[in-house]
């Protein structure tokens, strides 16, 4: 599994937790959600990677609540809709 993919499955499972807890949205931030899938911070980190991983799972309706100016940092904020 590469990592991206670790990225994509602690996302999902992050969504499946809230929906079972009743939950209409959740907002993830790229450090909390690389820092479950591990490695950061770190000299090899993969911040990129979670981030592509974060816009590629966002559906219509979500919502950016912050991006850092490059668009991939640990300041990505995003509010996804369930």
């Amino acid at each position: 599994m590469n990592k991206k993919d670790h990225f994509k499955k602690a996302l999902i499972e992050i969504f499946r937790n809230a929906k079972t807890r009743g939950d209409n949205y959740i907002e993830i931030s790229s450090k909390d959600l690389h820092i479950i899938v591990g490695g950061y911070p770190g000299p090899k980190h993969n911040m990129p990677s979670c981030c592509d991983v974060m816009y590629e799972q966002m559906k219509e309706g979500d919502k950016i609540l912050e991006a850092p100016k490059k668009g991939k940092g640990a300041s990505l904020l995003i509010r996804y809709y369930l």
